[in-house]
């Protein structure tokens, strides 16, 4: 694979988060950290055991973050489910780091694990009232707030495909998935469809890793909303075929609504391009309960009664 796209230009060491926390906010001080994840976009500390700090790691995730920063706070009290809300927003620090960074209220909760078959009931309808609640937010609303339209051509399926082409290989290379060829079938014979749809605004990258679970594997909080946008939302609807079995989704869409052939299309492919994504992600990490909850994501995917 050429360069990947979790490459980070900034990588901030909890020394320097230390300072720099307690240079701006010395309300905390004294500042105790640790790292709690090195995503994509971002590099994560917890502070005092209270609240959630996140640095950006590239250029790009700095207008992420503005996004966040700016649809937050108005979200919050429209949604079913706990989400951050900015409450420290740190400064750029002269000649050690560019961009501004922020701090949250800590959700508290654990990325999910594989889930067994007493999780996707609960789960099911938790999030059919908060995604129904989130696609009913006022577009126009959301572009006061600065909120974009889908810039990144999201529903573009061929171009989707393109960009998943080195990780089908490096799962195939690395034998990642037993049910390899099943998969490489799917992508190749996913129709493209005639785009079809009313904007609504979307969280724009829910899956496994972007929100969190109680100790009874229950959904706590919905996190990482740099990619929220106005859009499909089969981008969203994505995670319930990732993360649900067929039982869990008729529950779902009974409560959310049915959707028609098109939604259904994109949601289930994008479930796949983000679980195929996550796979290899997980894999370079040495991550391996990512690397099984993806697999178990694939499963849930290519066979609906996994």
């Amino acid at each position: 694979m050429e360069k990947k796209p979790w490459a980070a230009e900034y990588v901030v060491t909890p020394i320097q988060a230390q300072r720099w926390i307690e240079a701006q906010f010395p309300q905390l001080a004294p500042v105790r950290v640790h790292v709690v994840g090195k995503g994509f976009d971002n590099t994560v500390f917890k502070v005092n055991e209270r609240y959630i700090f996140r640095f950006p790691r590239r250029t790009i995730a700095v207008a992420l973050m503005e996004v966040e920063n700016a649809i937050l706070p108005s979200l919050s009290d429209q949604l079913p489910l706990p989400i951050p809300v900015p409450q420290f927003l740190g400064r750029a620090v002269a000649d050690e780091f560019p961009w501004f960074f922020t701090g949250y209220a800590m959700i508290q909760g654990y990325p999910p694990q594989v889930s067994t078959e007493t999780d996707w009931a609960p789960n099911a309808s938790q999030l059919a009232r908060f995604l129904k609640a989130l696609h009913a937010f006022p577009v126009a609303k959301a572009r006061q707030l600065g909120v974009p339209y889908d810039e990144i051509q999201r529903l573009d399926i061929i171009k989707q495909k393109h960009t998943i082409l080195p990780y089908l290989k490096r799962i195939k290379e690395s034998g990642l998935y037993a049910s390899f060829q099943d998969l490489n079938d799917y992508i190749d014979n996913v129709p493209v469809l005639e785009e079809q749809f009313n904007p609504t605004l979307i969280h724009g990258d829910l899956h496994i890793r972007n929100f969190l679970v109680d100790q009874s594997n229950h959904i706590a909080g919905v996190i990482d909303w740099g990619d929220a946008h106005i859009g499909h939302p089969a981008i969203d609807l994505s995670l319930i075929y990732s993360f649900l079995p067929a039982e869990g989704r008729s529950l779902f869409f009974a409560e959310y609504g049915q959707v028609d052939e098109y939604t259904q299309t994109v949601a289930r492919f994008k479930a796949c391009y983000s679980s195929i994504i996550l796979l290899v992600y997980g894999f370079d990490h040495r991550d391996m309960p990512l690397v099984k909850a993806a697999q178990q994501s694939l499963n849930h995917i290519l066979y609906p009664s996994c």
